[in-house]
């Protein structure tokens, strides 16, 4: 199964997925990033933006928001929870904006599911040419040379009567451009148990690697992965905030 078709299938379920994300905390750190390290404008876009949580707040912000997303049943979701923003059907990989934006985010590691090096190349471009002139870039990432294939994340969730597990972990098998997210999903009722397993293929990188892509686009800092602090990243960190900023032509 695709990643999109996974989503397709689980699109009524994603938010109860993601439930103990606090996207509150994720868009108001993004946000003072952007006051700190943008041109100070407010049109911003949102990369894989799923059922538009993220959106949402920086709406809430006082940003004029948008988002993309490769998924029509999570847009339809996002719409609905956010009727004032503008969505579209487009691969982050390859798309295109109206005009000039201020700040393009992508959260919860979506950068990753450009599938390899020349497609998330592709997406720095498309990113590069969106931004107005010191306009922000701002994601998070994952070091392929620090993935811990043995550790995973998994949490419950009850909704109507049913019981849902939600198990996620990422491997990396020690050499090329490519890595996986293992996904595991079980909903179980009184009658019946279906589960879900996947594996996404996903873009692999080093920090370094990282950098070296984006250097020739923005000005590039990384932070610690603290969405309550703005802090430096350190040597032996393994995830990321990446902040780039695009340079005056």
């Amino acid at each position: 199964m695709s990643a999109n078709a996974l989503y397709t299938d689980l699109s009524g379920y994603y938010d109860l997925m993601c439930v103990d994300i606090d996207y509150h905390a994720q868009s108001h750190c993004v946000s003072r990033l952007a006051q700190l390290f943008g041109n100070g404008g407010k049109r911003h876009l949102d990369l894989a933006c799923g059922t538009g949580p993220h959106v949402r707040h920086f709406l809430d912000f006082g940003f004029q928001s948008a988002g993309l997303d490769i998924n029509q049943p999570m847009l339809d979701i996002a719409a609905k929870r956010c009727p004032e923003a503008q969505f579209s059907m487009q691969d982050m990989g390859n798309f295109n904006a109206d005009e000039p934006l201020d700040l393009i985010t992508c959260f919860l590691y979506s950068i990753h599911y450009n599938g390899g090096i020349e497609k998330l190349q592709q997406c720095i471009r498309s990113v590069h040419d969106a931004l107005a002139d010191e306009g922000l870039f701002c994601f998070n990432a994952v070091a392929k040379d620090k993935i811990n294939n043995a550790l995973f994340v998994e949490h419950g969730a009850t909704e109507d009567d049913e019981q849902f597990n939600f198990r996620s972990s990422w491997y990396y098998r020690g050499e090329g451009e490519m890595q996986a997210l293992k996904l595991s999903i079980t909903k179980t009722n009184d009658t019946e148990q279906q589960v879900w397993h996947d594996e996404h293929p996903m873009v692999a990188v080093t920090f370094a690697e990282l950098i070296t892509l984006l250097a020739p686009y923005f000005e590039v800092q990384l932070f610690e992965h603290d969405y309550h602090k703005i802090l430096p990243i350190t040597a032996d960190a393994g995830n990321a905030i990446v902040v780039c900023t695009k340079r005056s032509q």
